[in-house]
């Protein structure tokens, strides 16, 4: 029987320690975590170094942190969280430490408006990492084509692609309106099983991976439409690579430097950003932005807030609720959670939208009660059904926490 993990020593009220479970696959039977590099960055054994500097192992550009951090005010004591695990997932009751003991997360932040109530790390990693988004990345380029439909960059969400990716002139993306790019439903034919031979693989090789090209180039093998735009969902990374393609020719440079003059800086973060690149020096848009665990809930929060921050509205409002109303329903999606603007919107009461990413990262928000949940993880398989869990805690803690008062 392996050993349970060691109990988390608090200091400024932020919960620390150097294991966790699933040690022997992420310790891959050596004594420490082993150091990861580009070709074992994805596998178990590397995944608690390397989603902790991925921007280390594969070229990033960079959005830096404001001069002056917006604060945290951090509360006194955790509050009381319980959940009961469904039954598919082995039942039991538990509280925050069981939650951590039985997943392999490598932090773990609530906060309610300005106010930290649990903030955790697992595996030695610490506030100081930037770690690893996956499709989290995804609403964040939604944020920016919002920006440059405000502006006037982005004339109308009906134009096609290729008017502005004008690489991709007479391809199926090329002619693929922009609003159905944000939704995931191109009609173009992809795969996204995580089986190390579908579409997104292809994808990751020709962007970032091995025999990257980037830009127009890496898209060449997904031109086939199997279904007229809008009418079919269907989760495609592909799409968001495309809009930013789209972004950085409405700005006319960097997504990393949009993010930084327009969301980053203003909203306060306290650390640099990063954002993979591929050859064309594009953020590759589905995935790699890396940041550290408050700025994640920092930008949770101005999502709660419908895009403002402080005295400040720095996204409108109506964009931030058409990215978390639904264009599909979960019963369209056909994983339980429906789906806007490159957001996902999870089942409740009252409107909750998250970010999502391979591997149990996310981001949930719950608007009503200002209240966001961060969580990054290394889990080993990219179809964990553990993943559940994550969503039961969310549900519980927003009970927990309640509705928001006036």
């Amino acid at each position: 029987m392996r050993a349970a993990p060691s109990p988390f020593v608090f200091a400024d009220g932020i919960g620390r320690r150097a294991d966790g479970p699933d040690l022997h696959a992420l310790k891959g039977g050596q004594p420490d975590f082993p150091r990861a590099d580009r070709r074992t960055w994805w596998t178990p054994a590397g995944s608690v170094d390397g989603f902790s500097r991925l921007d280390a192992i594969f070229p990033a550009s960079t959005a830096r942190a404001a001069a002056s951090p917006s604060p945290w005010r951090r509360a006194g004591r955790e509050p009381d969280i319980r959940y009961t695990n469904p039954s598919g997932l082995g039942g039991g009751r538990f509280d925050i430490d069981g939650y951590l003991d039985r997943n392999p997360v490598t932090g773990l932040l609530i906060a309610r408006d300005d106010e930290i109530l649990v903030e955790r790390y697992q595996f030695a990693r610490t506030d100081a990492m930037r770690l690893t988004s996956f499709s989290m990345a995804k609403t964040i380029v939604a944020l920016l084509v919002g920006l440059a439909v405000a502006d006037g960059r982005i004339r109308s969400l009906d134009d096609p692609a290729e008017r502005y990716a004008t690489t991709l002139a007479g391809t199926e993306y090329g002619r693929t309106p922009v609003r159905d790019l944000l939704t995931m439903s191109s009609g173009v034919k992809f795969r996204e099983e995580y089986d190390g031979n579908d579409d997104v693989t292809k994808l990751s090789i020709a962007t970032f991976g091995r025999g990257s090209e980037g830009g127009a180039a890496a898209l060449r093998d997904f031109n086939t439409r199997v279904a007229p735009p809008g009418t079919r969902w269907y989760y495609a990374s592909s799409e968001t690579y495309v809009l930013a393609m789209i972004c950085r020719a409405a700005f006319g440079r960097s997504l990393s430097a949009v993010l930084q003059e327009r969301v980053w800086q203003p909203m306060g973060a306290e650390a640099d950003a990063s954002w993979l690149t591929d050859r064309s020096n594009l953020e590759i848009g589905y995935m790699g932005f890396n940041a550290v665990l408050r700025d994640y809930a920092r930008l949770g929060r101005l999502l709660a807030a419908g895009g403002r921050s402080g005295d400040r509205q720095l996204v409108p409002r109506s964009w931030v609720e058409a990215m978390s109303t639904p264009a599909f329903s979960a019963s369209q999606t056909g994983n339980g959670n429906g789906y806007g603007y490159q957001t996902w919107i999870v089942p409740a009461r009252e409107p909750t939208f998250a970010l999502f990413g391979v591997r149990g990262q996310y981001i949930f928000i719950d608007p009503v009660r200002r209240l966001v949940m961060v969580n990054t993880a290394v889990r080993s398989d990219s179809r964990d059904r553990r993943n559940a869990e994550t969503f039961v805690l969310w549900q519980s803690v927003r009970a927990a926490i309640g509705a928001r008062p006036g």
